[in-house]
């Protein structure tokens, strides 16, 4: 079992910057691949981000490419979500993924609950 703990979610407006964080525990974090989705009120959950386990390999949905970046320390366990240029469609539940493929858009089968962020106009 993999326990995810997401934080950094919060307020903000447009074009400002705020930063994810997901810790994880549990098991050996370099086994698994890492994700970032995000689900919108009466949206499905959407893939954001995909980091390999060595940190070398990285996707990006559309979406967010060239404003967003992915990360991970494997020392501390955690992974992170540099989000810069903020919109409101990026308002959102952020959910931290773990245990999938390096697949854009192909969960593992771990979750965190979510932070919320929230992009006002």
């Amino acid at each position: 079992q993999v326990q995810l703990v997401e934080s950094g979610g919060g307020l903000v407006q447009a074009g400002g910057s705020l930063r994810l964080s997901c810790v994880a525990s549990g098991r050996t974090f370099t086994n698994y691949n890492m994700a970032w989705f995000r689900q919108a009120p009466g949206k499905e959950r959407d893939f954001v981000a995909v980091i390999s386990w060595s940190g070398s390999t990285r996707y990006y949905a559309d979406s967010v490419k060239g404003r967003f970046t992915i990360s991970r320390d494997n020392a501390k366990n955690t992974m992170y979500l540099q989000m810069n240029s903020l919109k409101p469609d990026d308002t959102a539940v952020y959910y931290c993924n773990a245990g999938g493929p390096i697949v854009p858009g192909s969960p593992g089968g771990y979750w965190g609950h979510g932070t919320q962020v929230t992009v006002s106009s």
